[in-house]
């Protein structure tokens, strides 16, 4: 347990507060649990009518748990709202009347007011995950102790109560959780993209843009701000942060044989630009990079049969994601796409990836989306589930194709999760006549 969560005990700063925290997720109970810790009486809220108490884990009988439909009285008495990511706090407006905006805050601006080390947090619409890893990977090769987590792995509240001191905080960070923070402050905050994603949740791209600013907002001129220069168009009249700004964009400076694709030159890049401002040098920077391997689900390589190369790249759920991977090759691809759609221009899609792409597997959800536009440049085939899909694309395939799943979609139509959904596909694939 951090020194500051003690300081805050013996002030007594929670005590006979009421705190309501939104959603039985990870980060929702790390959340409730630094709250009872800390002395606030806590009420934990969750739209899922099937849940029991079993779901509260070890705070079972210490917080009460409210399941069902969000209601007023719920949160009437609230002095504190801990949202987890995800949870769409507009549409929660009717049962929120009467709070103060400065009680409703995403668990991890919570669990910041804790921290006491440096924070470096990478946002943007893809590329987030590699990034962060790879950013971990050379400052940890670079000596120093590092806590990863966020929007991956481990939430920051759990950090708070359980983890040893990092010397760095390394952070993911998605819209989600930055709309509801105020106080959030990284040393270095990184902006790596911008394009259509999570429209099923943002009302629009505009407050979908001032979700991922919410960064920067605090950050001061002793703190850096990494833009891509992609991004210039769209802030370089816009007046949202005080931290010294730079730009940054793809290079050959390092050789990273697993990071293929233009994409990845400029996430390397930018873990670059970011791990500087932490006394890494460039020799120990370039000794991390080219033995740094992405986390699975990535553009992965999952096998080569009769000359035919699969890769699961899963954790593509947006049309810029899937361009980017498309990009990655110099092969034939055939792509498979398919999900709970998530908005996006499917018109520019279709031309980017014109040369590149062969033949077009949908597959589920998000046809009514992808087929007309895209049936007009390529040959477009549809099935009703992702091993359908890959089995027709297996047949028609020559040797020398990619068969790439890169949905660009979330896939939630039939899986739990994109790791579900890329385990399925290695599975289909394992399967398949050598």
């Amino acid at each position: 347990m951090k020194n500051s969560v003690h300081t805050f005990i013996e002030q007594r700063t929670f005590t006979g507060k009421q705190a309501v925290v939104v959603g039985c997720g990870k980060s929702g109970l790390a959340a409730a649990r630094l709250l009872d810790v800390l002395g606030a009486t806590v009420r934990v809220v969750d739209s899922n009518a099937d849940l029991t108490e079993t779901i509260l884990g070890p705070l079972k009988g210490t917080v009460e748990l409210v399941a069902g439909p969000h209601e007023k009285r719920h949160f009437a008495d609230a002095d504190l709202v801990v949202f987890s990511p995800g949870v769409p706090v507009k549409k929660l407006a009717p049962v929120l009347e009467g709070l103060a905006p400065s009680t409703l805050i995403s668990e991890l601006e919570f669990a910041s007011w804790f921290i006491e080390a440096p924070m470096l947090a990478v946002t943007g619409s893809n590329g987030k995950t590699t990034t962060t890893t790879l950013i971990t990977e050379i400052l940890e090769q670079a000596g120093h102790t590092v806590f990863t987590g966020g929007n991956i792995g481990v939430p920051l509240c759990d950090y708070v109560l359980d983890s040893e001191p990092a010397d760095i905080i390394v952070l993911e960070v998605s819209s989600f959780q930055l709309q509801n923070c105020r106080q959030f402050k990284p040393h270095v905050g990184v902006f790596l993209n911008f394009s259509a994603n999570h429209l099923d949740y943002h009302e629009n791209m505009d407050e979908y843009l001032d979700a991922k600013l919410a960064l920067f907002r605090r950050m001061t001129g002793e703190d850096t701000a990494l833009l891509h220069e992609s991004l210039r168009p769209v802030l370089t009249d816009r007046s949202f942060t005080n931290a010294h700004i730079q730009w940054f964009d793809g290079t050959d400076r390092f050789e990273a044989p697993y990071l293929p694709g233009k994409h990845n030159r400029s996430n390397v890049e930018a873990a670059w630009q970011a791990v500087k401002h932490f006394g890494v040098t460039e020799t120990q920077a370039a000794k991390a990079i080219s033995t740094f391997k992405p986390l699975a689900h990535r553009i992965e390589p999952v096998g080569e049969k009769k000359g035919v190369l699969y890769v699961n790249d899963s954790k593509a759920t947006t049309l810029d994601a899937a361009l980017a991977a498309v990009r990655s090759f110099d092969r034939p691809v055939r792509i498979l796409m398919g999900g709970v759609w998530k908005g996006g221009d499917v018109t520019a899609f279709a031309k980017n990836i014109a040369g590149a792409v062969i033949h077009v597997g949908l597959y589920g959800g998000a046809r009514e989306h992808l087929e007309p536009v895209l049936a007009e440049s390529f040959p477009v085939t549809w099935d009703t589930t992702l091993e359908l899909a890959v089995k027709r694309q297996a047949a028609q395939a020559d040797a020398g194709d990619v068969i790439l799943l890169s949905p660009a979609t979330s896939s939630f139509d039939q899986y739990t999760g994109m790791a579900q959904r890329g385990a399925d596909f290695k599975r289909v694939v394992g399967g398949l006549d050598d």
